[in-house]
């Protein structure tokens, strides 16, 4: 892999810098390049090849390089930049310009010249875009298309209508205009004067010296479409510390703020602000002022906005009631709130704990909240008359102590806005912060979580964290930058892990039983050093207190079922349950267990760690730190008169010769092993250097399986299948042949479809649009889909041989195994999984 000082120095200005980070190869991706927006030009096509390109850096050079990709998803562009062979991963923020170099033409020009009337009806204009750095570009263009992702213009290369294509990154330019300006064509045309234009453009002038908070300060908010309008603008502006914009307005001296800042020292619970209405230093009313105009707050009139009841939900009423803020909107991932102080930290980290979204708080347009809380509830039947108490006040109270709320007892103003940049952390001790990991495992383990993922982010960033449900990473929480020591030191200590050890990565284990009685569930705890001397910390929530599915529930097809329970029930050889982290091989194994757990049978098991236990079973847990690994423990079972050994994972050749010796000499050992397939499986067992006489002897059975997420039930439909749906699910279902003999023959097998899963004579696709139980996704739980592949004869023959794997998987689809592909289609047509997840989890061979 190339290195930074490979880069042209016009893509990078820092050799640490990772905005510009070379690969080694290119990331798949296609990107649809907008073309001119008339009807002569092609529609726009996913680019699949190289372009070459012309690409213009920060600091003006222009050089010649080859785009392979652009993926706005990922913010990079992929190329190659002469005379560098490797491909490196571009920031869009890093070059003022990328024109694609080969020529697009119009449709017509493939019959001949383009008609003058369409060129005439679509002609090249000027352009001007100003640059974040004060320069500017110019040129013309046959029309221009805006995105998410930039400026898109069209520069002419002749009179026929042949255009290159230019990109403007949004984040290096400014603004841009396109022909000739307003007042030019107004003076033009007779429509105003000279003078006019100047005395409108002087007025324009004033407007835009004026603060964007003395704007924002004079337009309520009365709407949604306001209110965004209002937070997008307010995220553009700086971030100034109240006292500044105090002393900047002239409401407050500098002896005023010394004073008040002493006071913050002694008294931290009271944000400054407060701190100076109280010592009679300003009004409230100036407070509010500042806040509007110099920190950019929206004020809304909640009297007349329309309050979204989603956004009341997430606040219990009480809760509201005692802050005394009302919820107004839900955005993406985030919650709008009014308030009467937007800069009161330690209630903004309490609502962002209780609604699990992100607060954005605004200005109420009034100071009294009381009353329009009560009617936003009542309006939407969120609280009864019996609820409301008047008489209590609904004010929080500065001088409150001892609250029991998780995130209010942590997150106070712990320093003066003169103090260090940092916050102070918080102490891991804290009762409200093992208060708050003990709320979001017992959640986790609520919502069905597999794994919690912990993410600190460096510097001032917050805490992520994320839940893995069905497969899938959502948000769940975000913490301040000062949670992150203490949290992991927590979560450390929980599980008798070295907190003082932050370079290597640990792995521990938690009964979480000990500290919650009531969850005893057990979680296996990883942590990951990363970069700028953080941790991560991943949670698995083991199975250990859940109910164990009987085989018979694990989704395994009829054949697949009475094989594997064959296999099991025999009295020696090697059982194999394969596929990648996460797809229930340990679950698969322990219900074979289960089967064959009988009181005259003594079954070993050495797992890393104990995930599932069960009554019956001897369990063992290894520990390589003091050599106590597979195995050393497989011997220590041969000694120990066993009828069955479970193997939690072979991971080297030592533990798999003396897996299969054990299978000869009469017990009956399973295990896992991390493997595509099936019959990659063998090929991978006899590369670690096994005799293949001895495994294909002791071999009985592979069994690779994926997990695939479930067709939500509640809002499943189902619709007559399409012919051309129906033809491409045979031929992905026949490909696994790759056109020898021996596959069942295609009329035949749509009709076998349509005995076991056809309806009326007709197959049905089956898709769920989503519903509240899902999360509105279509998806809720997952399934298993398997390939089985048996001993035989002919099987073994091959692995004497030390067959190729697409041998061997000839040979096991002639004796009637199914790939996890065709497994898969069997179970998208029962209605139980999507294509598209079948797909993505199983590979054609």
């Amino acid at each position: 892999m190339s290195n930074m000082s490979q880069l042209p120095s016009f893509l990078t200005t820092d050799p640490h810098d990772d905005l510009a980070v070379p690969v080694a190869e290119p990331i798949s991706g296609a990107f649809a390049w907008p073309t001119p927006p008339y009807a002569i030009y092609p529609t726009s096509l996913p680019q699949q090849e190289p372009e070459p390109c012309e690409i213009e850096g920060l600091n003006g050079k222009v050089m010649q390089a080859s785009l392979l990709a652009y993926l706005p998803a990922q913010n990079v562009i992929q190329l190659v930049v002469p005379p560098a062979r490797k491909a490196m991963a571009l920031r869009p923020n890093r070059f003022r310009r990328i024109t694609l170099l080969t020529p697009l033409r119009p449709s017509f020009m493939d019959r001949g010249a383009v008609p003058p009337e369409l060129t005439d009806f679509h002609p090249s204009i000027d352009y001007r875009v100003d640059m974040m750095d004060g320069s500017v570009l110019t040129g013309r263009t046959v029309g221009h298309v805006e995105q998410p992702e930039g400026l898109f213009l069209f520069p002419p290369m002749d009179d026929q209508g042949t255009v290159q294509r230019l990109f403007c990154p949004r984040d290096v330019y400014a603004r841009f205009q396109l022909g000739e300006s307003l007042g030019s064509m107004l003076v033009a045309e007779d429509t105003a004067s000279p003078a006019q234009i100047a005395e409108v453009l002087a007025m324009q002038s004033q407007l835009r010296e004026r603060r964007l908070g003395d704007v924002l300060l004079g337009q309520d908010v009365v709407t949604r479409e306001q209110l965004e309008a209002a937070l997008e603008t307010q995220a553009s502006m700086p971030m100034v510390r109240i006292g500044e914009a105090l002393l900047a307005m002239g409401h407050i001296s500098q002896n005023q703020l010394d004073a008040a800042l002493i006071e913050q020292r002694s008294n931290r619970t009271v944000p400054l602000g407060e701190l100076l209405v109280r010592a009679g230093y300003i009004k409230r009313d100036a407070l509010r002022s500042a806040l509007a105009r110099k920190m950019g707050y929206p004020v809304v009139q909640i009297e007349t906005y329309p309050v979204d009841p989603a956004a009341l939900r997430l606040v219990p009423f009480g809760l509201a009631q005692r802050l005394n803020v009302l919820p107004l909107q839900t955005l993406p991932g985030r919650l709008v709130v009014a308030m009467d102080d937007p800069s009161r930290k330690s209630l903004i980290d309490e609502l962002s704990f209780a609604s699990r979204s992100k607060v954005i708080p605004v200005l109420a347009a009034t100071e009294d909240l009381a009353q329009p809380i009560i009617s936003a509830y009542q309006r939407h039947g969120l609280i009864e008359q019996a609820q409301v108490n008047l008489s209590e006040p609904t004010r929080l109270s500065f001088d409150e102590k001892g609250t029991e709320h998780l995130l209010a007892d942590l997150e106070q103003v712990r320093v003066s806005e003169t103090d260090a940049l940092e916050d102070p952390p918080i102490e891991q001790s804290d009762n409200t912060l093992v208060r708050l990991i003990n709320t979001m495992i017992v959640e986790a383990n609520a919502q069905g979580a597999s794994d919690i993922h912990i993410e600190p982010q460096p510097g001032r960033g917050k805490l992520r964290v994320r839940f893995r449900l069905d497969g899938v990473l959502k948000p769940y929480l975000e913490l301040p930058h000062t949670y992150r020591s203490a949290l992991v030191a927590r979560i450390k200590i929980m599980c008798d892990l070295d907190i003082s050890e932050r370079r290597r990565p640990q792995d521990g284990k938690i009964n979480f039983a000990r500290f919650v009685p009531s969850c005893p569930i057990e979680l296996r705890v990883a942590t990951i050093p990363t970069n700028n001397g953080l941790e991560d910390v991943v949670l698995r929530l083991l199975a250990s207190n859940k109910a164990l599915p009987p085989i018979e529930k694990l989704g395994l097809s009829p054949r697949n079922l009475l094989a594997l329970k064959e296999a099991i029930n025999r009295p020696y050889g090697l059982v194999l349950c394969v596929g990648p982290t996460g797809s229930g091989k340990t679950t698969t194994l322990h219900s074979a267990l289960s089967c064959i757990n009988t009181p005259e049978r003594k079954i070993w098991t050495a797992e890393d760690p104990v995930e599932i236990t069960q009554i019956g079973l001897r369990q063992v847990q290894v520990n390589p730190k003091i050599d106590w690994t597979f195995a050393k423990a497989l011997r220590a079972f041969l000694r120990a008169d066993p009828d069955v050994i479970m193997v939690g994972e072979i991971r080297d050749e030592e533990t798999a010769s003396i897996a299969i010796e054990s299978s000869l000499t009469g017990h009956l050992v399973m295990s896992t092993l991390h493997t595509n397939s099936a019959a990659e499986t063998v090929t991978r067992l006899l590369d670690m250097g096994l005799d293949p006489f001895n495994f294909a002897d002791a071999l009985l059975a592979v069994l690779a399986q994926r997990l695939v997420r479930r067709l939500c039930p509640d809002c499943r439909r189902a619709e007559p299948a399409p012919e051309e749906w129906i033809n491409e699910l045979l031929d992905d279902y026949l490909s696994a042949w790759k056109g020898r003999t021996g596959g069942p023959d295609r009329a035949a097998l749509r009709q076998e479809w349509m005995q076991r899963h056809g309806n009326a004579g007709v197959l049905r696709r089956y898709h769920s649009p989503g519903c509240e139980k899902c999360n509105n996704t279509g998806l809720h739980g997952r399934a298993g889909i398997h390939e089985l592949m048996t001993s035989s004869r002919a099987m073994r023959q091959l692995i004497h041989g030390k067959g190729h794997a697409e041998d061997i998987e000839q040979q096991a689809l002639s004796e009637g195994m199914r790939t996890l592909r065709q497994d898969g289609i069997e179970k998208v047509l029962a209605g139980i999984t999507s294509m598209e997840e079948v797909r993505a989890t199983s590979n054609t061979r």
